[in-house]
């Protein structure tokens, strides 16, 4: 099984990227490595491969594995030491509800500016039913029939 790196840089959150990414999750902590890390650095970068233009997208994936990894974890209790992991997957489902919302809100929003930059068409348009083979009636002439 093919080891991980654990890497974080924040003088380059400004270029985006993995480190950004990182940030964004709170996902910082890479001094003890998986120990302390929910993501390697390859877990990052292949999920921002995959959406390279949708940055939200890439970040809900990113929190739906990090909740999901850690939803086995069972709340432990040993004389007076508890740990209680669930509390931790809780906290990061409800980053990822949050996030689904808001992501699933924008994919049905009025057209414009999205992750990226990029500028969607819009999805629905004034006359998107119309036949342009229907005719009209009365002069004969080819015109378009709205109903």
């Amino acid at each position: 099984m093919a080891k991980g790196t654990y890497t974080y840089d924040p003088g380059k959150l400004k270029e985006g990227g993995k480190d950004l990414m990182r940030f964004e999750l709170g996902d910082t902590m890479v001094e003890g490595g998986p120990d302390t890390t929910a993501l390697a650095d390859e877990e990052i970068q292949a999920v921002l491969d995959k959406y390279p233009e949708a940055w939200k997208r890439a970040k809900l994936m990113l929190l739906e594995s990090i909740f999901r990894r850690f939803s086995y974890e069972a709340d432990t209790k040993t004389g007076p030491l508890s740990l209680s992991l669930k509390g931790r997957a809780e906290l990061w489902q409800k980053e990822y509800e949050k996030l689904k919302k808001e992501v699933s809100v924008e994919s049905c929003s009025i057209p414009g500016t999205v992750d990226g930059g990029t500028v969607r068409p819009p999805y629905f348009y004034s006359g998107m039913q119309g036949n342009p083979r229907a005719y009209g009636r009365g002069n004969g002439k080819r015109k378009l029939y709205v109903p």
